[in-house]
């Protein structure tokens, strides 16, 4: 074959393939422009929870019907370089829905079939509690964040695990379900440890793993459990807990969830304290409370008042928090990312920075339903740019970015 015929062929091959990609980008940008506009449009107009329980609920009735297996085989992770097995459990895609948004696991078979690889439910409390007055959520669309000081509001553990658990028994088939789990808000300090066992002792049957939360803003004292010597007997007392409420030998596995607040010393603390009581990982991190660097109005932002910001914002303090429990821990625990992460970019930088699953919920309810099959598709992208077969298991994602000590002393 002549040089001139290779060089045809060539670029014939290079405008196919340019054309394949065009067309898988192109629906996936028409997607989300139809979605921003509805947001624009409808959503914006509704208060930030009332346009919540509205979208939820069309998640639920999908999910209760039999179109959740229709949607879950269209937009679930399929393509293998996405599989992830961590926890001793298989993830079809490193992206799973962060607790808050299915506060009493309402609508897990539905958000498992919009294309999450796993969904955290919660956060559950001992006891249901009503949390706090509303308005408790609201948007900074400048900024595509949310602020939100909802409270733990939820029926409490046992119902959760009643609706897991499903009328024949312990919870068949699904999503991989994490339950996170919180305290109550009348309890004092010095019953916490036992608070907590109670939700874990509910939910232990039922939960494909538990997330201690002992980093939200919006229960008052509650951040103050994150100190090694607090969080101590609150982490044994679950681990207690899910171990005696087990049965066939199961072992729960056990994370923490912590704020993106913390001191670098701070962070250390906390990822000693779980290497020395193995727990199984960390998730990095909650919302935060800072309000540094908005693009929204100093009016919007007061409007909003107190709370939880999440969304771009997140983004730094997340990531620094993630990088300094990489230095800290190495890959004695399975890092899950979480904080401002809206794009396949964002996730792809996370898991090179040491997660080995990530986490959102700004980010779904900015992108709109079809946000998680977005996501994977640019994960999968990514990850074949970069020649990988696969995410591999806990501690085997992208290669890795050196790590950074960049959280504050």
């Amino acid at each position: 074959m002549s040089q001139r015929a290779r060089r045809r062929l060539d670029r014939r091959a290079t405008k196919e393939q340019g054309g394949k990609e065009a067309r898988q980008e192109r629906p996936e940008a028409s997607e989300a422009t139809l979605y921003r506009l509805l947001f624009r449009v409808v959503l914006r107009r509704l208060p930030a929870e009332t346009a919540h329980r509205a979208g939820f609920a069309l998640i639920r009735v999908a999910g209760a019907t039999g179109v959740a297996g229709l949607l879950g085989r269209w937009l679930g992770p399929r393509d293998p370089v996405l599989r992830v097995r961590a926890l001793g459990l298989e993830f079809p895609g490193p992206l799973g829905l962060a607790a808050g948004f299915d506060k009493d696991a309402r609508a897990t078979s539905g958000l498992g079939a919009l294309g999450f690889g796993f969904v955290e439910v919660g956060t559950v409390t001992a006891r249901a509690q009503p949390g706090n007055p509303r308005p408790r959520m609201f948007r900074l669309p400048a900024d595509r964040a949310l602020v939100n000081r909802m409270g733990f509001n939820n029926e409490g553990a046992a119902a959760a695990a009643a609706r897991l658990r499903g009328p024949r028994g312990r919870r068949r088939g699904g999503p991989v379900v994490g339950v996170n789990i919180g305290k109550t808000r009348t309890v004092p300090e010095a019953e916490a440890a036992e608070d907590y066992a109670a939700s874990a002792r509910a939910v232990a049957d039922v939960a494909d793993y538990v997330v201690v939360n002992v980093s939200s803003p919006n229960t008052p004292g509650l951040r103050d459990l994150q100190a090694a010597d607090r969080l101590r007997p609150v982490l044994v007392a679950v681990r207690a807990a899910l171990d005696a409420g087990t049965g066939e030998g199961r072992r729960v596995p056990l994370l923490v969830k912590i704020a993106p607040d913390l001191t670098g010393p701070d962070v250390d603390a906390v990822a000693d304290l779980a290497v020395e009581l193995k727990l199984d990982g960390i998730i990095a991190t909650n919302t935060t409370t800072s309000r540094d660097g908005l693009a929204s109005s100093a009016a919007e932002v007061a409007a909003a008042g107190a709370g939880g910001l999440s969304g771009p914002p997140l983004r730094g303090p997340a990531l620094a928090v993630l990088r300094r429990l990489r230095e800290r821990a190495g890959d004695r625990l399975v890092l899950i990312a979480a904080g401002g992460i809206q794009t396949p970019d964002d996730a792809w930088e996370r898991l090179a920075a040491g997660a080995t699953l990530v986490q959102a919920y700004t980010g779904f309810i900015y992108g709109g339903p079809l946000w998680p099959r977005r996501m994977h598709a640019g994960l999968a992208r990514r990850a074949r740019a970069a020649g990988r077969s696969g995410l591999g298991a806990a501690g085997g994602g992208p290669a890795r970015e050196p790590a950074s000590g960049a959280v504050p002393d």
